[in-house]
């Protein structure tokens, strides 16, 4: 029996090295955009609508399961934390069920992250006046104490206003709003800056924070400081196996065509297969074609002169492999220029090169 095991981990072991010998001997990828068999966007879409919903029943009884831990997210939200919601499945209901429930007597600001572009200055703005609103309804105190506002919400500057949220103006502990932020991690809040508005919005005394977060790499864009003194998360794992509906309903479809977001998208399939000096070659060329659109492309020696002096090519030969693979996978077209040199373009309309720019940054 000894000795049959050792064949078999001696076999196994031998197929091992053998299949990473044959994955190694394709140096490069085969695929192309043409290969990509895409279909009409509202035909996919009605598709998507036609697919019958499963384990209803249970979904409901699950999230039934989770309104007895609303008293214990409340409490949570009183002793300073802020609750993050995650786990499979849209939790978009949850929150709001949470919100007109357990905090029906609050004052509740709903920002919904799965949205392409959210203006982050107009939702502090918002929370400024309706935190304003509830100093002025209580009347604890005479409203003549109330300091008046120098200038109107929307002409501060982003300082001012976290410093109103943080009680610079009037300290009255039971003053607070409660920001309900759905896919914190959505493409609208995601970039840095945006990050980092958020975490010292969360870090003002009259704010409450409640979010959910869907991609398996959102924690990756906070820092110690931002998680534990600023968020100071509470993390709660809540699946609900619900469908994204509503999230999905923003995103372009990766698998249709007919615009310049499925355009970028494809050739953002198709980029990931590239290494990332490749792909650092590729946005060096996007660019140019983006800041000259009046050229017919970019000369393939400037092309090398910016590589080189960026570090990603050492030699004509590197960058020439590059380029080998942008041409085999349909991301690059070659051209002769009025005076005689080869130029370099991609076959993409301005509008989806600024898309797949914004990908690649991302």
């Amino acid at each position: 029996m000894e000795i049959d095991g050792e064949e078999e981990e001696f076999g196994f072991s031998r197929n091992y090295f053998l299949a990473k010998d044959l994955a190694s001997s394709g140096k490069k990828s085969t695929q192309k955009l043409s290969d990509i068999d895409l279909v009409d966007e509202q035909e996919l879409r009605a598709a998507a609508s036609n697919i019958e919903p499963k384990h209803e029943k249970e979904i409901v009884s699950l999230m039934n399961s989770y309104k007895s831990l609303y008293s214990r997210w409340v409490f949570e939200l009183g002793c300073g934390f802020g609750l993050l919601m995650y786990g499979f499945g849209s939790k978009k209901a949850l929150l709001e069920d949470f919100a007109s429930t357990a905090l029906a007597e609050s004052s509740v600001v709903v920002i919904n992250g799965y949205l392409q572009s959210i203006n982050i200055k107009q939702v502090v703005i918002m929370l400024a006046e309706v935190l304003w609103d509830q100093f002025k309804s209580k009347r604890k105190t005479p409203s003549r104490s109330l300091p008046k506002a120098q200038q109107p919400f929307n002409s501060r500057s982003m300082d001012d206003l976290l410093a109103f949220l943080d009680g610079s103006e009037v300290k009255d502990n039971d003053c607070f709003v409660c920001v309900v932020i759905h896919n914190i991690d959505g493409p609208g809040l995601r970039d840095p800056e945006t990050q980092q508005y958020l975490a010292r919005i969360a870090s003002c005394s009259h704010v409450r924070m409640i979010a959910s977060i869907d991609h398996v790499n959102a924690p990756l864009s906070w820092d110690k400081k931002m998680v534990h003194t600023q968020f100071n998360w509470y993390w709660h794992h809540v699946p609900t196996f619900a469908p994204y509906n509503v999230e999905g309903m923003f995103f372009p479809l990766i698998l249709a065509h007919g615009s310049s977001a499925q355009s970028a998208k494809t050739a953002a399939i198709v980029l990931q297969s590239l290494t990332p000096n490749a792909q650092s070659v590729f946005k060096i060329l996007a660019e140019y074609q983006l800041s000259h659109p009046e050229e017919e492309g970019m000369p393939v020696d400037n092309l090398y002169a910016s590589a080189r002096e960026r570090f990603l090519v050492s030699s004509q030969v590197t960058l020439n492999s590059h380029l080998t693979e942008f041409k085999d996978h349909e991301l690059v077209k070659m051209r002769r220029h009025s005076d005689g040199q080869d130029c370099l373009c991609i076959p993409l309309a301005s509008e989806a090169l600024e898309k797949l720019l914004s990908e690649m940054n991302q």
